[in-house]
């Protein structure tokens, strides 16, 4: 049988979208109810499921853990054959079934209730056994699955995701949950980077960063330039204060017009009053600033202006921020 394949594709992100939207007429006294009992347990959230509701309900406690909150996946076949003893009294268990009917949840649910754990519901069937057991329903019925004969979970489990996600993000930002915290759960690869590397982690300090008073000759700044193998020398007053910078660009923009360069004083030839970064600033805002103002190498001061470094965008590279 041949299908219009765009059409098609079309018609199944109508469904789907359609079964969103309707989710927010349902937004009430129960999802508020749901976020507060989260926010009240003093245990870990126990987010359980099977099937392909089971992987939204493995993302959904995946998304709690990375945001502050304790949580791990409970499959709901294995939790009758073991698994239960992960759950305390304490615990809040957040079920995600379509049908909120199957043999494994007629089993589980009365265990839970002995147990003694809070139980919130994300369900198609608000009239299902699940449903009867929780403490919070939240509704994610469907009026059609987007699959044609009504069989694959499509346009279901797209809203028990949109739905859980919508909980997890309140739950963050009802506990304050910053950027650093953030940071502080994902402390790897590029994001953990962004999030916790600072300017001094990086910087290059001692011999390879030439400081240089304003009153030296600029042969003398070019040799510490050359001994640090850096790209520019940062330029200070009397009282060790950032006065400017020389780079590799002042330096062939005066050989042009001056065959005397390398006798003048650097005060005369440098920079004034350059960009400059803060040693406690995160990397990735200095990453920033070079960018914007298309600049290669910038110094690192604290906060009474006195040279503490110097951030070249190799540095940046090589950390893994570009």
């Amino acid at each position: 049988m041949k299908i219009n394949i765009i059409k098609r594709a079309r018609e199944v992100l109508d469904i789907e979208a359609q079964a969103i939207s309707l989710l927010k007429k349902r937004l009430g006294k129960n999802f508020v109810k749901a976020v507060e009992l989260i926010l009240r347990t003093k245990g870990r959230v126990v987010v359980s499921g099977m099937g392909k509701t089971g992987i939204i309900a493995q993302k959904l406690s995946a998304t709690l853990a990375s945001t502050g909150t304790p949580s791990l996946f409970l499959h709901t076949a294995e939790a009758i054959h073991g698994d239960l003893g992960k759950v305390t009294g304490e615990d809040i268990v957040i079920i995600l079934s379509n049908s909120g009917s199957t043999e494994e949840m007629k089993q589980l649910l009365p265990l839970l209730k002995k147990i003694g754990s809070g139980l919130i519901s994300l369900t198609g069937a608000p009239k299902s056994i699940l449903a009867k057991y929780s403490d919070v329903v939240l509704d994610v019925s469907v009026k059609k699955e987007a699959c044609p004969l009504g069989l694959a979970p499509t346009a279901s489990t797209t809203a028990a995701l949109a739905m859980a996600d919508a909980l997890a993000i309140c739950l963050l930002e009802r506990k304050g949950f910053k950027e650093k915290d953030f940071a502080f759960f994902h402390p790897g690869g590029a994001l953990g980077r962004r999030l916790l590397l600072k300017v001094e982690d990086i910087m290059r300090t001692g011999g390879a960063n030439p400081i240089v008073k304003e009153d030296k000759k600029v042969s003398q700044v070019l040799f510490a330039i050359t001994r640090s193998r850096a790209g520019s020398a940062t330029v200070i007053d009397k009282k060790g204060k950032l006065k400017g910078i020389f780079t590799d660009g002042d330096l062939r923009r005066h050989l042009e017009s001056d065959k005397n360069l390398t006798r003048r004083r650097i005060a005369e030839v440098m920079t004034k009053n350059p960009a400059v970064v803060y040693k406690d600033m995160l990397a990735a805002e200095a990453m920033r600033i070079l960018q914007s103002k298309r600049i290669d190498e910038v110094p690192v001061v604290d906060k009474n202006m006195r040279p503490v470094g110097l951030l070249d965008i190799q540095d940046l590279l090589r950390a893994g921020l570009i």
